[in-house]
Order: structure tokens, then C-alpha cells, then sequence
């Protein structure tokens, strides 16, 4: 049974729990709550970590360390995992998850994982701390996965909402294959010297998911076009940032995903090492990157 925990700071109260080691909650002093609850019919999750990879393996689920090859599925294993609490306040909550013999099979690396969530005056932060506790160097990607409520109003409509960069892009999405890999070359025009985009179940059912890749922004607002009501998400630090929800369901909820690496792209050559924005933390290195959402 996953242990909760909540945090409390001024008007704001969050839910974290250690089973993936997420925040599952987030509601103003008025009760509003902003993250999707994974509700049925749809999707279950709610604010997943993805580690140590983004998206799907080639070959079914394969990866290759050196001349070994491990399996993994989609978005990695610590979103099943249960971590451990060390350190705990009354407004923050650090989970640490490590290696252990399940994990070992999956990854053949020791690690630690620290997910530290904090309120703030008006959201939270969410910070990663990625440690190798080994001798080798240490091969991974992270991710978020976090979903909003869209819309957060009874008589609204998903396509009410818009997401607005913080700069003016000229950006194309990349493209998923037909095994969900991301193409190599091909791609979709999507952000013309525009700062914004409409929501669109008919796009979400195209494509399944947005995917943008060095962008100048490093701060994106889910809001109601007229009432600017919503969230804002900053994620400077990470090279990536996705959009996804259940298109063809028409999903009440909206994922935005920050992402360091990303699924396995058609050209690869199957080794960790070469994925897409993979980092190689050196024996004791610590690598941080966090995101910060705030209640607009």
C-alpha cells in the first residue's frame, strides 16, 4: 500500500505519495484541484517520474550496456517502484529510490534517485537529483510526466485552453514511427513565429503525442484563453518538453513533460549511451534538474 504524505504552505495543499515517489494532489485555499486524479475510464497515472529512460526501447524494449543487452519498458521502472522518505518538513518531501536486485536486472547500474517535492507560494518544485553511487559511469534520462485537469470547469472545453510559450518559435514537432520511435527525419510544422498553440483532441488522436525539441522558451502556460486561469510550468534545464493525453478518448487531462532523452529514435544503434540527450554521470557526480509549476 503506498504510504501518503501532505504538505501544506499557506493556502496550498499537496499529496505526495512514496509508490513512484510522486505529488498527486495539488489545491488552492479555494479547493481547486489541479492534478488529473487517474480517474477511470482513463488514463490511471497522474505525475509519473520516467527513469531511467523516456518513452519506448527499439527491438520491443531492448537497450544494450556494453556487449549485454537488458529489456525495460516503456518510460523505465521507478514509476513502480516504492522509494524511501529522507528528508521531510512540513511544505517538502524528498523520496529516494536505489538499485536492488529486480533493478539490476533491468539496468545494471547503482544509482540513487532523490525526487524532492516543495511547495511554493503559488505551486510546487519538483527537483530530480540523479546520483551514481558506482564505479562506472552511469548511462540515464529523466523525464516528468505531470497532468493537469483540462478543463478545471464544469461548462469549459478542452479546446477553451491554449499553451503559450514564454518567446515567439518557429519549432516542428518530432514524429512518432508506427512502433513509437521517434523518426530520425521526419517532422510537423507546428509553432510559425507563434508563441501558442490551441488544445486539440483531433491532434492528440493524430499524433499521439507533441514533442518539441530546443526550443528558445523554457516556460510554458496551460490556461483558459479568456479567463487565463490554469498553470504555468518552467523547465529550464531540460532540452525537451512533450504534450499528451488520450486523444481519441477525449481525456479530461493534459500532460506536460519535460524531458532529458526521449523514446529510441529509428536511427540509433542500440547502446544506452547513444540515445537522445542520454547523460553520463561520472562515479559520484550528482546531476539536478528540476521544474517548477505555479497556479496562474
Amino acid at each position: 500500500t503506498p504510504m501518503e504524505y501532505t504538505l501544506k504552505l499557506g493556502g496550498l495543499t499537496a499529496v505526495t505519495e512514496s509508490f513512484g515517489g510522486e505529488l498527486v494532489s495539488l489545491r488552492d485555499e479555494g479547493g481547486m484541484e489541479y492534478i488529473w486524479s487517474g480517474a477511470a475510464p482513463y488514463w490511471s497515472g497522474r505525475n509519473p517520474v520516467l527513469f531511467p529512460i523516456v518513452g519506448r526501447l527499439a527491438d520491443g524494449g531492448k537497450v544494450r550496456f556494453g556487449d549485454k543487452t537488458y529489456e525495460m519498458a516503456q518510460h523505465g521502472f521507478a514509476r513502480r517502484r516504492d522509494f524511501a522518505v529522507t528528508a521531510q518538513g512540513e511544505d517538502f518531501i524528498t523520496f529516494t529510490l536505489r538499485e536492488d536486485e529486480e533493478t539490476l536486472k533491468l539496468y545494471p547500474s547503482p544509482f540513487a534517485l532523490h525526487i524532492t517535492h516543495r511547495l511554493t507560494d503559488k505551486g510546487f518544485t519538483t527537483e530530480y537529483a540523479i546520483e551514481n553511487t558506482g564505479a562506472a559511469p552511469l548511462p540515464c534520462c529523466i523525464g516528468a510526466h505531470t497532468a493537469f485537469r483540462c478543463p478545471l470547469n464544469e461548462g469549459e472545453n478542452f479546446s477553451d485552453y491554449e499553451m503559450v510559450f514564454d518567446e515567439v518559435e518557429t519549432a516542428d514537432m518530432m514524429l512518432l514511427n508506427k512502433d513509437n520511435l521517434i523518426s530520425a527525419t521526419d517532422r510537423e510544422a507546428c509553432l510559425v513565429n507563434s508563441d501558442r498553440f490551441t488544445l486539440d483532441y483531433s491532434v492528440f488522436a493524430r499524433l499521439d503525442t507533441m514533442i518539441f525539441e530546443g526550443l528558445q522558451s523554457t516556460g510554458v502556460r496551460l490556461q483558459h484563453k479568456t479567463t487565463k486561469r490554469g498553470v504555468r510550468m518552467d523547465f529550464a534545464g531540460f532540452p525537451m518538453i512533450a504534450f499528451w493525453t488520450q486523444g481519441a478518448q477525449e481525456a479530461p487531462f493534459i500532460c506536460i513533460e519535460p524531458w532529458h532523452g526521449c523514446a529510441a529514435a529509428d536511427d540509433e544503434d542500440g547502446a544506452f549511451e547513444s540515445k537522445r540527450h542520454c547523460m553520463i554521470l561520472a562515479p559520484n557526480e550528482v546531476k539536478k534538474l528540476s521544474y517548477t509549476v505555479t497556479v496562474l
